[in-house]
């Protein structure tokens, strides 16, 4: 077998200039072009798949959490993740959910992803679907461009600033900055929207797939899910995938058992419940992925740092969601809250309530996630991290990572790379002061 086989060097065209590049059309990707195009810069976007929205549409999962503190008293953030739910709001797309810390806004994923379509359009952002990020474009040592590959071949898109909310880091590890991964990553959850799910209101179906799981092949995990307003469809999110989705055959791997799961769940289901009429609407076109590799940066936020409720002079982002942790090596998922109180929760079972710490009078409600975690340690100073890959250790992870909190990082790396241009000054050098400034401005919450 061939280890290896020739590419001819050739002449990429250039399909498109601007000030600002981002990879990744996740909400965290499209609310960074957002938030630059405010301001003033010419951007495009680029995203391998055929809709923006990440994993909210192509995922389906369709909840966010709340943008209160952990006690329901202080409000911790609103912006574009706000000023979206509030577009889906008008069309009757949106459940809302009152002082709930698994989740505040149900939304319809479909609708979602023709909102960011007329956001992106109405901004006049350049955008690039199915259009995948194939390398870095590097000259005189500066990051100049990305070869993407597009349904028209290969080309490559200059610009002065870049912003990589991949997911994966992927622009950032190809230019050579350090990346890192967990030593046990969080597992990946295909979902799934059924109908007929009504029909199993009295039914215990948790208890029912812990029960016969193992008959049908399941691994087992944490099992939940939400009625798309609008309709009867549920979307379930009850796999658990280990594949290392970093990985081409990682990737593959898991996207094709998530699949499997999904069926098995669903012939447990039809074999257990027979009463229950159910039928599999759709699935995501790309599984639901909670952790990959991270981007070494300026500043690695801790589990400490989120606990404690530390505050930082570069905050850019709030969040109250607690310390969620889908384990690895056991069932069920561990949640850690800023009160000090720990549960463990396992389908089927009750819940075990403990204590990571004692309690005391006085608790943090929310935490904050400092600029520097967005700012890569390499030799590019036109380069941003944002979204899920920042650097975070695994404690820290399993809070930050849900959306809401990563799509104020994609907001904040927007601003910054306005910024950063503006004043020709590097990524690590933005005054976080004028930063924090210019984001409150744009209808951020700065605490």
């Amino acid at each position: 077998m061939t280890d290896s086989i020739h590419e001819p060097a050739r002449e990429l065209p250039v399909i498109g200039e601007c000030d600002l590049c981002v990879i990744g059309g996740s909400c965290t990707g499209v609310f960074a072009a957002l938030r630059a195009a405010r301001l003033g810069l010419s951007v495009a976007i680029v995203e391998r798949m055929g809709s923006f929205g990440g994993v909210a549409t192509l995922s389906l999962v369709n909840v966010w959490h709340s943008p209160y503190d952990e006690t329901f008293q202080r409000r911790i953030f609103r912006g574009l993740s706000e000023e979206l739910i509030d577009r889906l709001r008008k069309r009757g797309a949106v459940k809302d959910r009152d002082r709930d810390p698994a989740w505040a806004w149900a939304f319809n994923s479909a609708e979602m992803q023709i909102e960011l379509d007329e956001l992106v359009a109405g901004h006049g952002i350049t955008p690039w679907l199915h259009t995948a990020f194939s390398g870095p474009l590097i000259e005189d040592g500066r990051l100049v461009g990305v070869a993407v590959e597009t349904k028209s071949g290969r080309g490559a898109i200059l610009a002065r600033f870049f912003i990589d909310a991949s997911g994966d880091g992927d622009l950032c590890n190809r230019s050579g900055a350090e990346t890192y991964t967990a030593s046990r990553h969080q597992p990946a959850t295909t979902c799934a929207l059924f109908g007929g799910w009504d029909d199993l209101r009295d039914t215990n179906w948790q208890g029912l797939i812990r029960q016969h799981g193992a008959e049908f092949g399941l691994p087992e995990g944490f099992a939940w899910g939400a009625t798309v307003p609008g309709s009867d469809a549920y979307m379930l999110a009850a796999t658990r995938v280990h594949e290392d989705c970093s990985t081409a055959r990682g990737f593959t791997a898991a996207e094709i058992e998530g699949r499997r799961q999904v069926r098995a769940i669903h012939d447990l289901l039809r074999k257990y419940a027979p009463a229950a009429r159910l039928a599999l609407l759709a699935l995501p076109a790309r599984i639901g992925i909670r952790e990959t590799r991270h981007v070494r940066c300026r500043y690695r936020l801790t589990g400490e740092d989120i606990l404690y409720g530390r505050r930082f002079t570069d905050a850019i982002a709030n969040g109250s969601y607690r310390v969620d942790i889908h384990h690895t090596d056991k069932p069920g998922i561990t949640f850690r809250y800023l009160n000090g109180l720990e549960v463990y929760a396992r389908p089927g079972y009750e819940n075990v309530c403990s204590r990571w710490r004692p309690a005391t009078d006085k608790n943090p409600t929310f935490y904050q996630i400092p600029y520097r975690s967005l700012v890569p340690v390499c030799s590019f100073g036109n380069l941003l991290a944002a979204g899920r890959f920042i650097d975070a250790d695994e404690q820290a992870h399993a809070a930050i990572r849900v959306m809401v909190n990563m799509n104020q990082t994609g907001e904040a790396a927007g601003a910054a790379a306005f910024l950063a241009l503006r004043d020709n000054v590097p990524a690590a050098q933005v005054d976080p002061d004028e930063l924090r400034s210019i984001l409150e401005a744009g209808g951020s919450v700065i605490i």
